[in-house]
C-alpha cells in the first residue's frame, strides 16, 4: 500500500534547527513532485516547500525563503526538510505530500503528519 511517514519532529528552541524525513512507499517514487505542507491552529495549511521530480528545481513560501532546505534522494524514495533559524510561528504539523499532474486528473497523497513546536 501506498505510504509517506514523516519523522524528525519535536521541540526545538528558537533559532535552532530541525530536521523533517519522509519515507515513501508503495508509488513510483521518482514520478512524484514532493512537498512539504504545514497546518498551524487558527491558520489555514500552506505549502511550505516543493522539489520537482528529480530535484532541478524547488521552490519556498516567502517566510522560510533562506532559512528551508527541501531536497529529495530518489535512491532512498525519501524527502527532507532542513529547517534553520527556526522561529516560534514555524510550530505546526508538517505533511509531507507526493503529487502527479496528469491531463485531466492528478494523483495525490498525504503522510500523517509530524509535530514541530518552536519554543523557548
Amino acid at each position: 500500500q501506498v505510504q509517506l511517514v514523516e519523522s524528525g519532529g519535536g521541540l526545538v528552541q528558537p533559532g535552532g534547527s530541525l530536521r523533517l524525513s519522509c519515507a515513501a512507499s508503495g508509488f513510483t517514487f521518482s514520478s512524484y513532485v514532493m512537498s512539504w505542507y504545514r497546518h498551524a491552529p487558527g491558520k489555514e495549511r500552506e505549502l511550505v516547500a516543493v522539489i520537482t521530480n528529480f530535484g532541478g528545481r524547488t521552490n519556498y513560501t516567502d517566510s522560510v525563503k533562506g532559512r528551508f532546505t527541501i531536497s529529495r534522494d530518489n535512491a532512498k524514495n525519501t524527502v527532507y526538510l532542513q529547517m534553520n533559524s527556526l522561529k516560534p510561528e514555524d510550530t505546526a504539523v508538517y505533511y509531507c505530500n507526493a503529487r502527479r499532474e496528469r491531463v485531466g486528473a492528478s494523483v495525490t497523497f498525504w503522510g500523517q503528519g509530524t509535530q514541530v513546536t518552536v519554543s523557548s
